[in-house]
């Protein structure tokens, strides 16, 4: 069988006789008109490291509280049983076995998979790897959209990984192409499909990732050794993290892809305000399998529900925070929802650290962080802010603190009482063990 020649042969083939001289061993083997599998000294200086992670893009369906009903949109009767809303969305599928793979058509999650990278090392170099595949849409095979993972926010991403489908490689379904990263600075990010990016962005193409810096490690700073940035002095330094991503539904949008309609995007109108893929009180539930290194899936490759919550088998990332009285904790927001937040912590102040993936730092290292009870973001803007737990009251169980969204149709999905973007702030006097992962 003649194999053909690749663009990185053929540069070094055409590269001439230098090329020849210097290295032949490094040059195909040619037997008459046929080429040769590579020398084994080709192979292993031009293949690729595995993906670090693996994720998909399919379509699938969610739990959102059935008031406020809003026929025939919400809940949509196309919905399988105890679900309610169409998405589209990404799903982990890091470990899985190709057949497995293929099973998780229609299943995805929302909000897309938490993950996190380390700063690359120029000492060690590493670069992080991510494989998209596009599964396809099971529900409407009509939609042949290609999908990309593009990092908003990334400094200086070379356009070929960038998921700008005008110029950079769009993923058509059927298909993976692998994204390739060096991430220089540390911080809190968010990732989204960028092909036709409105549509897709709502319908729950998204998700958080946060950059670790050089810094983690050194305990002479802050007892932990986990920092938000390369502070030198400890002042970004805590002991718990969890991540806070904000975003929104537009029920009449969902149903009208369920249902093969056109949405009218002017007419955007919020219905439904999520922290973490879900709506209060749900987004105090426990979390499901919310390691993107380890997952953990059925033998089907399935999500495994939150413990008694069934319906959230698509929505796994709790945003309960829990923790030791004195503890300092970081919370990581952003919001790829269209509408601005003004999240509140009632009873503790927080101090702003950072704000889109920059240090609150002057060009003379001057200190710019500042305290507040109340963080105000728009869309695609990110938060890291502090907050040290007080001390406990000495009650029976945690003290209980609110964080939520202060705008009024951001904490009652228009349906009347509390909901929406909220969660619980539950200081422990102690007991709490120390995280292995954001959001535990």
């Amino acid at each position: 069988m003649r194999q053909p020649i690749s663009r990185r042969t053929f540069i070094r083939f055409a590269g001439g006789g230098a090329a020849v001289a210097a290295s032949a061993s490094l040059l195909p083997r040619f037997v008459g008109k046929n080429v040769l599998q590579p020398t084994a000294v080709e192979a292993a200086t031009t293949a690729d490291p595995a993906p670090d992670l693996y994720l998909a893009g399919t379509d699938g369906w969610i739990s959102l509280p059935p008031t406020p009903a809003i026929p025939p949109f919400h809940p949509d009767v196309l919905a399988p049983s105890g679900l309610s809303t169409y998405i589209f969305g990404f799903r982990n599928v890091t470990g899985m076995s190709d057949i497995q793979k293929s099973n998780q058509k229609n299943k995805a999650q929302h909000n897309a998979p938490l993950f996190w990278v380390d700063q690359f090392n120029p000492a060690s170099p590493k670069d992080f790897r991510v494989q998209l595949t596009n599964l396809g849409l099971a529900l409407r095979p009509d939609l042949f959209d290609a999908h990309t993972l593009h990092w908003h926010g990334f400094r200086n991403v070379i356009p070929f990984f960038d998921g700008e489908p005008t110029g950079s490689v769009s993923v058509p379904a059927g298909r993976n192409f692998t994204y390739v990263y060096r991430p220089r600075e540390p911080g809190t990010y968010m990732y989204h499909c960028h092909v036709e990016d409105v549509e897709h962005v709502h319908m729950g193409m998204t998700g958080l990732v946060f950059v670790r810096p050089l810094q983690n490690g050194n305990t002479a700073l802050y007892p932990s050794g986990k920092y938000a940035y390369n502070d030198g002095d400890g002042s970004t330094g805590y002991d718990r993290e969890f991540a806070m991503f904000l975003s929104e539904v537009w029920a009449e949008a969902h149903w009208c892809d369920a249902h093969i309609q056109l949405p009218e995007w002017s007419d955007y109108r919020a219905d439904f305000a999520l922290l973490n893929g879900r709506v209060y009180p749900e987004t105090i539930a426990p979390n499901g399998s919310i390691d993107p290194f380890h997952p953990v899936y059925d033998a089907n490759g399935d999500l495994i529900a939150p413990a008694g919550h069934p319906n959230l088998q698509h929505q796994p990332l709790s945003a309960l925070v829990e923790c030791n009285a004195g503890e300092r904790v970081l919370l990581r927001f952003a919001n790829l929802g269209f509408k601005e937040a003004a999240m509140t912590l009632a009873g503790i102040r927080m101090r702003v650290v950072g704000k889109d993936a920059t240090p609150m730092r002057g060009r003379d290292n001057t200190d710019t962080s500042y305290e507040t009870e109340t963080l105000s973001f728009g869309a695609g803007e990110s938060i890291d802010a502090l907050f040290t737990a007080p001390a406990h009251s000495g009650n029976a169980g945690p003290d209980v603190y609110m964080l939520y969204n202060r705008r009024y149709t951001e904490a009652n999905n228009l349906a009347g009482g509390f909901g929406g973007q909220a969660t619980e702030i539950r200081v422990y006097p102690n007991g709490i063990a120390a995280q292995t992962t954001p959001n535990t």
